[in-house]
């Protein structure tokens, strides 16, 4: 029996479960929506509720697919069959839920007749394809989640690791930063974690590749030229981090401007890649425009560069790898870089609560001119605190107000 792990995010979706309205999570293929729906049943739902008036369905079978696609009625009527006792709530989970005909109108039609009695958690694989069916009509009846791949803390308790990630112990710190360099390496997805051959690790992740580009790619986005979008996907890989120049790429692959720009809609909208925008608020003419670009699992970033897993954790990796521990606690209009026409970087600025700013730069090893532009940015917007993020710890301390912190220490800044 597979064991099921606990995901940070239940932390928001329990706050919800007594209430009306339907809970929706989202993210990409393999991601760990299935295991976090069982999780909250076996875990939460038990302890309250009689099994008679918990149901699990599963889209991906026909039977129940077609059921839902009857409509809302028709499930009632299964529900009841089944013993449910509706002078309680009941909880109905739906796994798969865009390859309804009509989800919108299937989960509004819920919501509006039975919300009293029923409680909907749904999940689906591609944002993509729920955003395209999901209708203005469900505003206010339904609680979006995003479920992305393991952040570190998870990584460590699916590793059945414990740590403190703010330790003072040095020798604590060298423990960690073993287990914090083969999640760079090698990624969050769940079942890539908790397989230990290395060999299986990349067999198993070209397959989430392959399943993604083959299903959500030509089946959902409906994209015939998949060589042309393929190619694009290695290309953007190649460029993780860096500046997005949409007419560099229409140049170099010789496909139109419009068609990079929907390529790159759909690898956002399907939690492959996100773009990041420049931080703004004064010298605009100093700033560049373009946007940033960065993959939401290193491990993928990996496989897509090297063709393989690399075993070396390059500057690339590494910024977006803390960039995925940024976007599991942020929302990504608040993650933004600074850069200069005379090149000038600061690698994230982050818009915290209380209209705090924070300014952030990533390094493997501390050197002097890192400081520079981080001591700039402060000085220019009378910032009291910014932060150099390495790997590992110089023994020379830079000035009084740049810290130096380790990934897995982001947390703090929270």
């Amino acid at each position: 029996m597979v064991r099921l792990r606990y995901r940070k995010i239940l932390n928001k979706v329990i706050k919800f479960l007594d209430d009306d309205e339907t809970i929706a999570i989202h993210g990409s293929r393999q991601v760990g929506k299935t295991s976090l729906l069982h999780y909250l049943i076996d875990n939460y739902l038990k302890k309250n509720t009689p099994l008679s008036n918990i149901f699990y369905f599963d889209l991906e079978d026909f039977a129940l697919l077609d059921l839902c696609n009857q409509g809302t009625d028709e499930v009632i009527k299964y529900l009841k069959g089944k013993a449910a006792d509706f002078n309680k709530r009941v909880y109905l989970l739906i796994d798969e839920v865009q390859y309804l005909e009509n989800p919108s109108s299937f989960l509004k039609l819920f919501y509006d007749r039975y919300k009293n009695r029923v409680k909907m958690v749904v999940t689906g694989s591609s944002s993509f394809l729920m955003k395209k069916k999901f209708k203005d009509s469900l505003v206010g009846r339904i609680i979006d989640f995003e479920l992305f791949p393991l952040g570190f803390e998870e990584f460590l308790n699916f590793k059945d690791k414990t740590y403190n990630l703010m330790p003072e112990s040095g020798a604590v710190h060298k423990e960690i930063l073993p287990w914090y360099e083969e999640y760079v390496l090698y990624g969050g997805y769940p079942a890539i974690v908790l397989e230990e051959n290395l060999e299986k690790k990349e067999i198993k992740l070209k397959q989430i590749l392959n399943t993604y580009v083959k299903k959500d790619i030509r089946d959902i986005a409906s994209i015939r030229d998949v060589v042309k979008f393929n190619n694009l996907l290695r290309m953007l890989a190649s460029q993780s981090a860096n500046l997005l120049n949409v007419s560099e790429l229409s140049n170099t692959l010789g496909i139109s401007k419009e068609t990079v720009e929907n390529y790159i809609f759909i690898l956002e909208s399907t939690y492959i890649v996100k773009r990041i925008y420049p931080f703004h608020r004064n010298i605009r003419s100093e700033l560049t425009k373009m946007p940033k670009m960065f993959f939401e699992d290193t491990g993928l970033l990996n496989i897509l560069i090297n063709k393989t897993f690399s075993q070396t954790i390059t500057g690339q990796l590494l910024e977006t790898n803390v960039y995925t521990l940024f976007r599991k606690n942020l929302d990504p209009e608040n993650i933004n870089f600074w850069r200069t026409n005379n090149g000038q970087e600061i690698d994230f600025i982050l818009n915290l609560p209380r209209n705090k700013t924070v300014p952030v730069e990533v390094k493997s090893n501390y050197l002097k001119k890192h400081l520079r532009p981080l001591q700039y940015f402060l000085e220019q917007y009378s910032l009291p605190q910014g932060y150099l993020c390495y790997l590992r710890r110089s023994d020379e301390m830079p000035k009084e107000k740049v810290r130096i912190i380790f990934p897995w220490e982001i947390s703090r800044l929270f």
